[in-house]
């Protein structure tokens, strides 16, 4: 990532890793800081804008929002950080306490004891204590978050005095970090004021308890002036723990270019046409200049199909996004799209006599395999949690049961990613299916699978979630059994 003339990064990331790992609201260690990435409205530039209509169209509907763009994240265009432009992610510090890295303090009973430092106590990134030597110090690792994503330091003079005695405080009183013991369990770290009072960490992990008090909506991503209500309690958080961060991610495969440019053929002289229900219908309003126009690129037949789809199938907000790839996949064509090198979409049915017959039985349950040579993938990135990641229904679409924290003040862009690749797809027999499930060991398995759905579904009330069924259990699996093989 460029910067301005004589300046280096602290930091560099491949773009993959921005639409997700690290995406606005994440936390990482660089060299010499712990930041928080910042919302998209303090990002310095962006990458190539990625176009995929279907994706736009689903993300704008889940958002409820009316403009929207997707752009790669920003890039180092010159290859170096000498030249260029100044592009990048802005990133605050995040968290603001600090400890010691060597011991301070007193030091007895065969604990380490640390001091524990707030930003403000610094002077040019270090501590200097009473016998005016310079300490070098480190971000604390723990900090407190909620299900909604809002994030900030602990109160640590709060947490040390549990019996609610605050005076410490504006008396200056130092705070220390002990371990005491060997291992880093979180029952044998202890937050102690320079009183004597002090509090296990272990006893902050505890949920749905009020140790770390409530919520405040702070959003430091965000920038100054960020804060939102919320009524959430506090939960304990360890900055580089795995449910740090849960990005919130849709995807879609980008169709035949001939299937997109009939679908923007017909969406602009829409309000012409969308009354007709018969081929013949189409004579009476092909003269009219905008629909005489639209056939100058598509055949009267496209036009009718389009139509015909667009009336008989619920709107392209509602369709899962999913549904469009998989009519494709099963579509009676032999090819579809076409085999060019930079095409979105190439795929080819192959003639049962190559995969099945009798002499592979194993292959029976199969109705169809189709070779997708080529194919592009467009990933975007609408928000995240932490604690609780999401989950997708069983038609692709996320299941927004958790609420999601912003990615921005207002969103009007979004990070995305583009990956190239190639698959194969298998179409199994509906009876083949019918017939397993009524398997008496299948049957049973399908039992017990349901009964763990209903004890995740109490402890997840505002989920939307139905139990998917044995059917797709055993699909999900295939599926995952097919990409390790």
């Amino acid at each position: 990532m460029a910067m301005k003339q004589g300046m280096k990064p602290h930091g560099e990331l491949r773009q993959s890793q921005v639409v997700g790992a690290f995406g606005p609201g994440a936390m990482l260690d660089l060299p010499r800081h712990s930041v928080i990435v910042a919302g998209l409205e303090h990002w310095l530039g962006v990458g190539d804008p990625i176009k995929e209509i279907r994706l736009v169209t689903k993300i704008k509907a889940m958002l409820d929002i009316t403009e929207l763009e997707l752009f790669g994240a920003p890039v180092d265009p010159e290859g170096n950080h000498s030249n260029g432009p100044t592009t990048g992610l802005r990133c605050f510090e995040f968290p603001e306490w600090f400890v010691t890295q060597d011991e301070l303090g007193e030091s007895r009973e065969g604990r380490r004891s640390q001091a524990l430092i707030p930003i403000e106590a610094l002077t040019k990134g270090k501590f200097i204590d009473k016998d005016n030597k310079k300490r070098n110090v480190v971000p604390i690792r723990f900090v407190r978050a909620c299900r909604k994503g809002h994030i900030g330091d602990i109160d640590w003079y709060a947490l040390a005095h549990v019996d609610g005695k605050t005076e410490c405080r504006s008396k200056g009183k130092m705070l220390f970090l002990d371990e005491r013991g060997a291992t880093g369990d979180l029952s044998e770290v202890w937050v102690r004021c320079q009183c004597g009072a002090s509090t296990d960490l272990l006893s902050a992990t505890r949920r749905n308890q009020k140790i770390l008090g409530h919520c405040d909506g702070a959003r430091p991503w965000l920038g100054l002036g960020s804060k939102e209500k919320c009524n959430e309690l506090n939960q304990f958080l360890v900055r580089n723990a795995s449910n740090a961060y849960f990005a919130h991610k849709i995807s879609v495969i980008s169709l035949p270019e001939r299937d997109e440019d009939i679908r923007r053929v017909v969406e602009a002289i829409w309000d012409f046409v969308s009354t007709v229900t018969e081929m013949d219908h189409l004579k009476f309003i092909k003269g009219m200049p905008k629909v005489a126009k639209a056939l100058e690129t598509i055949t009267e037949k496209e036009l009718f199909d389009e139509i015909h789809r667009r009336n008989t199938s619920t709107s392209a907000e509602e369709r899962p996004v999913k549904e469009a790839e998989l009519r494709q996949l099963m579509s009676a064509q032999e090819e579809i799209g076409e085999d060019k090198p930079h095409g979105p979409f190439y795929a080819r049915a192959l003639p049962v006599s190559v995969w099945g017959g009798p002499t592979r039985p194993w292959m029976a349950g199969i109705e169809r395999v189709v070779l997708v040579h080529r194919l592009r993938e467009v990933t975007a990135q609408i928000g995240f949690t932490r604690f609780e990641p999401p989950s997708s229904r069983t038609d692709g679409d996320l299941e927004l049961g958790v609420e999601m924290a912003a990615l921005a003040r207002e969103a009007k862009w979004l990070p995305a990613t583009e990956n190239r690749g190639e698959g194969v797809f298998l179409q199994f027999k509906k009876e083949a299916i019918a017939e397993w499930l009524k398997k008496p060991e299948v049957v049973q398995r399908v039992q017990t699978l349901m009964k763990g759905f209903d004890l995740w579904k109490s402890e997840h009330t505002k989920s939307k979630r139905e139990f998917p069924g044995g059917a797709y259990h055993m699909l999900h699996s295939f599926a995952h059994l097919l990409i390790t093989t």
